[in-house]
């Protein structure tokens, strides 16, 4: 289970999303194919400004360039409902945390799912095939 403990690091929190993004989209099951990111950042527990940034089309980078993308942009914690093993180890080498839930279907839920520490970080073997 994630736990925040008070003088944690503030997080910057991206969650694959449906649509447009924002906390009362869907979530998207897999990282590399969803339509966007919902980016929130959560300090002290509580969320602070929600921005979303488009998800690249795949190119030869595959799965790689949206982490790129979350990098630039400071997130420091990924929540997916599906990654590939490539994406994960790419994560990992820029310092995004990445959480695991496969339940929740609303942006929101999975944020405050984050903020309460319902969630795991994802392990090796749960990571999609390539």
């Amino acid at each position: 289970m994630h736990n925040k403990d008070a003088g944690t690091p503030s997080f910057v929190l991206a969650v694959p999303s449906t649509g447009e993004g924002g906390l009362g989209a869907g979530r998207s099951s897999h990282f590399g194919r969803c339509d966007c990111f919902t980016v929130v950042e959560v300090e002290d527990g509580e969320i602070g400004s929600v921005r979303v940034l488009v998800n690249p089309p795949h190119s030869e980078q595959g799965c790689l360039a949206p982490v790129d993308l979350l990098a630039t942009n400071g997130v420091t914690a990924l929540l997916v409902a599906g990654i590939g093993g490539r994406p994960l180890a790419r994560c990992r080498t820029a310092g995004i945390e990445v959480f695991f839930d496969r339940g929740l279907d609303k942006v929101g839920e999975a944020v405050d799912a984050f903020r309460s520490g319902a969630v795991s970080p994802i392990q090796a073997e749960w990571t999609c095939k390539e």
